[in-house]
């Protein structure tokens, strides 16, 4: 008895030590050499940029002059100061950014779930209408927005053209006025975007064992009951991603409102992405805009700690 259980016992420990042994033989920096070319990109595009906005919003940072005074804390303090240069036009930007973000996040996370549930379903041709709802977003947001710039327009646009068929008004200023402008940089948006959410519902909802739709209508359960006790649970992990995705995304538009409404009327929807950007790129105050950015992703990150949490307690409850 003890000479076969020796052998394996042997042949057993042998195996366990292999990957420890074939990591001596090809050295332990393999691993880091695999790593290397991510490595490299992610140093290069995140960590360099991230730690030279930050030193470049400790200074006077205008790139067309040589010197670049050091100031400290001033460009935060400044964004802090009512009445200073930058604090309110800043501010108003953040509206706009909260504006467009709570208008467009709730259609962003409830039109797509409808459309992955109902494609879903089996029916013929369930494949071509996948396609179609994703095929906007293919499009980058240029083509996007100058196509429905000039569909809104208020003389030659074909929405008010056909608004005016149905006996509607036909005469809304879509790009020039608010809310109009509101309605259609969110509208736009929605319709380019929508696909991209959609297509991750769909990909989880495909992952949800069809057992469990199975017992719940053995224990009487309804559509609605199913949606409710076994959809929705089973989406929470996905649902977290996609909200805070889906809230950055919003938090970020720029494209939209620069190449739509110029950030017009006045300024009602230069967004904070805009603001940053004109401020640092065509004002040249480069110190200034990495504050603003910087003020930004600490609103965004306080903002997508609040999503983990209540997605964790709405889990936790029901355990």
């Amino acid at each position: 008895m003890s000479q076969t259980t020796l052998p394996t016992r042997a042949g057993a420990l042998a195996e366990t030590s292999a990957p420890a042994r074939r990591l001596r033989d090809h050295g332990r920096a393999t691993p880091w050499l695999f790593l290397a070319p991510y490595l490299l990109l992610f140093t290069g595009f995140v960590i360099i940029p991230v730690v030279l906005g930050l030193w470049m919003s400790l200074h006077q940072w205008d790139y067309t002059l040589p010197l670049k005074p050091f100031v400290g804390l001033d460009n935060y303090i400044d964004l802090f100061t009512p009445g200073s240069t930058t604090s309110g036009i800043f501010w108003q930007a953040m509206q706009a950014t909260a504006i467009f973000t709570v208008s467009s996040v709730p259609f962003l996370l409830v039109i797509p779930l409808l459309v992955a549930l109902l494609m879903n379903a089996k029916f013929p041709g369930r494949n071509f209408f996948r396609a179609v709802y994703f095929a906007p977003y293919v499009l980058g947001v240029a083509v996007v927005a100058v196509l429905w710039r000039y569909l809104l327009d208020n003389n030659i646009g074909l929405v008010n053209y056909y608004l005016g068929l149905l006996g509607l008004p036909d005469d809304t200023a879509w790009l020039t006025s608010t809310p109009a402008a509101w309605v259609a940089l969110v509208g736009v948006t929605v319709w380019w975007t929508l696909g991209f959410n959609a297509i991750i519902y769909l990909a989880a909802l495909q992952d949800i064992p069809v057992e469990l739709y199975e017992a719940a209508r053995m224990d009487g359960a309804g559509r609605w009951q199913q949606f409710l006790n076994v959809t929705l649970p089973g989406l929470r992990p996905i649902l977290t991603f996609v909200t805070i995705n889906t809230l950055i995304a919003s938090a970020n538009m720029f494209g939209q409102s620069y190449l739509m409404t110029q950030g017009g009327p006045g300024r009602e929807t230069r967004t904070a992405i805009y603001q940053i950007a004109e401020t640092g790129l065509r004002n040249f105050q480069m110190g200034d805009a990495a504050a603003m950015s910087y003020i930004l992703t600490l609103f965004l990150i306080g903002l997508s700690v609040v999503v983990f949490w209540l997605f964790r307690e709405r889990r936790g409850a029901r355990k």
